[in-house]
């Protein structure tokens, strides 16, 4: 039997999974595989460790209405099914807010469970599924010990001057404050940064773009978080797939008042309705404008990368300067428009792009004369979270850990 970390990364229209050996240093997963286009279209894909793709066959039709709460319990039915000599001996989640208590993993009980739960207004589009996912797995393997990694815990080296709102200091401190986000990823590309052609030049003044449906910025120093683009929540900074991004509260305040909005409405508009998918009335999937003739979806991507490479360099100022730029994330990997269109409005620093390593996706993509370092890495939520469940829980097999179908009610 392989002892094994089993790892749920649930978003807000997929669920990410995983199955990483549960031996300390090991990075490659025995198993990966998502669901996504939950809520529209459902898909199942999956891939082990030698390359073998397997089928889902789960008794849940993969149909428009399968919410979380349904695809949650058929992929741990299909993974006991499928996983013959394989024990699972922990679970580690992704959570997006971890509020001000908690800044780093942290083992499941019913005290987290109602601390994270009273965060769901700050992350509506996440943190639900995320409880959602840890509390399958307490009705399914009630013994199997979880851990929940924070997305906003990267972010607390950062100074109270990149944390604090300028509102009355009684709102600061009952927790009104700059969280930022996508610190597994961060945390990941941190980790990463050494291994790459930046070398030692990774202590330096670096900005992580991590750039997907959801999209965010990180300033790094040392490899440690100095500044953000998100605050309070995933709404703030840039332009993402279907959130505006920062916005003068003037025109909440319109909307509420003068025309009438409720806030039902309103955050509807502000999570689904914004961004790519706003902007260019046709979609929020940055492949799909791409490859769209209509001049919304140019608009739609032009305005991506101008939020983009205007916020770094609000980010460079925090740092005192920049070194990198590093992309990440699906279209930080992918879209070598993107970041052309990017780079381009930071020439005035200096900055150029091989042009064939960028059409390659290379790990480095650094123009001959440019005055910065240009790299794409892709990134790895899942391994951050295996390694940082394997690490509080100093997993090793025992007799108390049980197998998927010996747990089972």
């Amino acid at each position: 039997m392989t002892d094994v970390t089993l790892v749920l990364n649930a978003g807000s229209s997929s669920i990410k999974f995983a199955l990483f050996p549960a031996v300390e240093g090991v990075q490659e997963p025995v198993l990966r595989g998502k669901l996504s286009g939950i809520g529209s279209h459902p898909r199942f894909t999956a891939q082990t460790r030698d390359g073998t793709t397997p089928n889902w066959d789960a008794q849940l039709p993969l149909h428009p209405r399968a919410s979380h709460e349904d695809l949650i319990p058929a992929l741990f039915d299909w993974l006991e099914r499928h996983d013959d000599g394989l024990t699972i001996t922990a679970a580690g989640h992704r959570v997006v807010h971890g509020g001000r208590e908690h800044h780093g993993p942290a083992r499941v009980c019913p005290t987290l469970l109602d601390d994270l739960a009273e965060l769901i207004p700050l992350a509506p589009n996440h943190q639900p599924h995320s409880l959602v996912a840890i509390q399958c797995l307490v009705d399914a393997v009630p013994r199997l010990p979880q851990v929940v990694c924070f997305d906003t815990s990267f972010h607390r080296t950062q100074d109270s001057m990149a944390q604090t709102f300028a509102l009355p200091r009684a709102l600061s401190e009952s927790g009104i404050v700059r969280y930022g986000f996508h610190g597994l990823s961060y945390q990941y590309i941190a980790d990463r940064l050494p291994e790459t052609p930046l070398g030692t030049r990774s202590e330096g003044r670096v900005i992580v773009a991590h750039l997907g449906n959801g999209a965010s910025l990180c300033a790094m120093r040392q490899r440690r978080s100095v500044a953000t683009s998100m605050g309070f929540t995933a709404l703030e900074g840039l332009m993402m797939g279907q959130r505006c991004g920062s916005l003068d509260p003037g025109v909440l305040l319109h909307l509420l008042d003068g025309k009438g909005m409720s806030t039902t409405e309103l955050r509807h508009l502000l999570y689904e309705e914004s961004g790519l998918l706003g902007v260019s009335g046709i979609s929020n999937d940055m492949a799909e404008l791409e490859a769209h003739p209509a001049p919304e979806a140019r608009e739609a991507i032009e305005m991506f990368c101008y939020r983009a490479a205007c916020e770094m360099t609000s980010l460079a100022t925090a740092l005192g300067g920049l070194d990198s730029i590093v992309f990440t994330a699906g279209i930080g990997e992918n879209s070598a428009l993107v970041r052309h269109l990017i780079i381009q409005r930071l020439a005035w620093l200096g900055a150029t792009l091989d042009t064939d390593a960028n059409q390659r996706n290379a790990t480095s993509i650094t123009g001959k004369d440019s005055a910065l370092e240009i790299l794409v890495i892709p990134t790895d939520e899942e391994g951050i979270i295996a390694s940082e469940t394997r690490r509080l829980l100093s997993v090793q097999p025992t007799s108390s850990h049980r197998t998927i179908q010996q747990s089972r009610p």
